[in-house]
């Protein structure tokens, strides 16, 4: 069993940036990728980033967030991240952390959710124009 937690939402105004964390507890050898997704009220939740839980690190982003949006990990303190920069209004959303086995992507880049079985409650971010 994996236990996840995100951390490090809030509130800010355009422009500006947060550093999301994501811990994870326990261990699951089939663990293959990190996940962030996220879901604004009234919306699909949308898979906008991954990184891989190997020594490659391999990172993946969605078009959308692409060039503002990076995935990172510390694996000495076992902690996943998410740097947001440039933040619009519409990226005003609750943020999740996912751990997962595989990795499928749509033609633009955004992670489906099927691959991911450990998922923690969620980090808000708010961003005022």
């Amino acid at each position: 069993q994996v236990q996840v937690v995100e951390s490090g939402g809030g509130s800010v105004q355009a422009g500006g940036s947060l550093r999301l964390s994501c811990v994870a507890s326990g261990t699951n050898s089939n663990i293959k990728y990190m996940g962030w997704f996220r879901q604004a009220p009234g919306k699909e939740r949308e898979g906008i980033a991954a990184i891989s839980t190997d020594g490659t690190s391999t990172t993946y982003h969605a078009d959308s967030v692409k060039g503002r949006f990076f995935a990172s990990k510390d694996n000495a303190k076992n902690t996943w991240y998410l740097r947001l920069n440039y933040l619009k209004p519409e990226d005003s959303a609750m943020y999740y952390c996912a751990a997962g086995r595989f990795l499928v992507r749509s033609r633009t880049g955004v992670i489906e959710e099927r691959g991911f079985d450990y998922w923690g409650q969620g980090t808000q971010v708010t961003v005022s124009s």
